[in-house]
């Protein structure tokens, strides 16, 4: 079982700046992850107990961005730790962060490893924590599966049918999607709907297999419950069962496993004709060049990958270790579902992972809210599918060629901007 199972990774030389003990001088744990207050709290007393005089402070990508630039152009600074999501430290430049090889830390993948280095011949950040999105849904509803499907490899096709079987039970559609303002819909399209469909996401953008990748969409949202446009976490629909099939991210789904443990069942997302795109969400921590403390700073990333402190970022965040570890046996009701679907969906042998969009800089929010507007323009307006990505595509250019950021999985690499084909 997944649950019962070590997290591959290594972790050699972890006592390297541990076993001195912890920090002498306060650090400011500056990160965009862990931002709602329960979270922000939970870090704060369970997370960060033991590591010494910690200020651990979340922001948005913009504030935390600003300060961050502010420090570095003025060559000193009260940051001492940075945490991230991979495309936050990818749009920075790497001189900007200490090589953090001498640690001796690491994680399970070597595709981790090797993101982190930013491009670079050593380790820029570490990774942190990894997380995902996944279906839930309420056991009422696995009545109403298409004959001979199989709840973790579905297709899309299946999906729109046992939606629609929902449906037609019920009276209602009872298919749930977070469209809501402060819904991830975005990044739905980016790392599955795409990738399932056009094995990519910039380069493909326009192309033929996204024409159906949106009709796909619009046939999933004729059995979409309508109120998803104000759904932005499904736990809190699925709780109250106006919604018995979600997508989410796992965090978004936690409380609805947590609260009532034996109604609900977590799976993989499903599959279409270029398999079953996923999107691995990889943070990490990384030290300023304008940290003031330098060992106080180490001190604390290396306290943030002992086994003990992953664990109990897991029961905080519900994001999974990127450290050997042995997962233990309390861990809340949604830490085991969503475990164990991420495990599926990753070890399948349609998976088609994307990562998270990189190299963006503040041109991040204008990139989602290509995929937005697309949305809103196709699915909720119904206005015709070829015009509508020929028009943003244009959109999409720009910001690529302004960014100059590169193609990411599952988009084949580039030489400069990806371009949109």
């Amino acid at each position: 079982m997944f649950l019962r199972s070590k997290i591959a990774c290594a972790v050699s030389g972890i006592a390297l700046f541990v076993g001195a003990g912890a920090a002498q001088a306060e650090v400011l744990f500056w990160s965009t992850q862990a931002k709602p207050v329960e979270e922000a709290q939970a870090m704060r007393e369970q997370v960060l107990a033991g590591a010494g005089d910690v200020d651990y402070q979340p922001n948005d990508g913009g504030p935390w961005l600003t300060r961050l630039n502010a420090e570095l152009q003025a060559g000193s600074g009260t940051i001492g730790v940075l945490g991230a999501l991979h495309g936050d430290f990818s749009a920075m430049n790497p001189d900007d962060l200490v090589d953090l090889d001498d640690l001796g830390l690491g994680a399970a993948s070597d595709t981790f490893n090797n993101l982190a280095k930013l491009g670079t011949d050593n380790s820029q950040y570490i990774p942190w924590m990894q997380a995902s999105y996944i279906m839930a849904a309420n056991k009422k509803a696995l009545e109403h599966l298409p004959e001979g499907a199989d709840i973790n490899s579905l297709t899309y096709d299946q999906l729109i049918e046992w939606s629609a079987n929902v449906m037609e039970a019920t009276g209602e559609a009872k298919f749930g999607f977070p469209a809501g303002p402060k819904g991830l819909k975005h990044r739905f399209f980016q790392g599955y709907l795409y990738p399932s469909y056009t094995n990519g996401v910039v380069r493909t953008f326009a192309s033929d297999s996204a024409v159906t990748a949106w009709e796909k969409m619009k046939e999933l949202w004729a059995v979409t419950n309508p109120g998803s446009t104000n759904f932005s976490f499904l736990q809190e629909q699925l709780l109250n069962e106006d919604v018995w099939i979600a997508f989410d991210h796992t965090s978004r789904l936690a409380a609805a496993f947590n609260e009532r443990p034996d109604d609900f069942v977590a799976f993989p997302a499903p599959a279409g004709p270029e398999g079953r795109g996923f999107m691995p969400v990889i943070a990490g921590v990384a030290i300023p060049r304008t940290a003031p403390d330098m060992e106080a700073s180490k001190a604390l990333v290396a306290h943030m990958l002992k086994p003990e402190t992953q664990i109990a970022t897991l029961k905080a965040t519900n994001f999974f270790p990127v450290v050997e570890v042995a997962l233990p046996d309390d861990l809340p009701h949604s830490v085991k579902a969503a475990g164990a679907a991420v495990a599926i969906m990753s070890a399948s042998p349609d998976a088609n992972p994307g990562l998270l969009p990189a190299g963006l800089g503040d041109k991040g929010g204008d990139f989602n809210r290509v995929f937005v507007d697309t949305f809103e323009r196709i699915v909720l307006a119904g206005q015709p599918i070829e015009q509508v990505l020929d028009d943003q595509k244009g959109a999409l250019q720009r910001i690529m060629e302004e960014t100059g950021a590169p193609c990411w999985a599952p988009d084949a690499p580039s030489e400069g901007a990806c371009p949109v084909e």
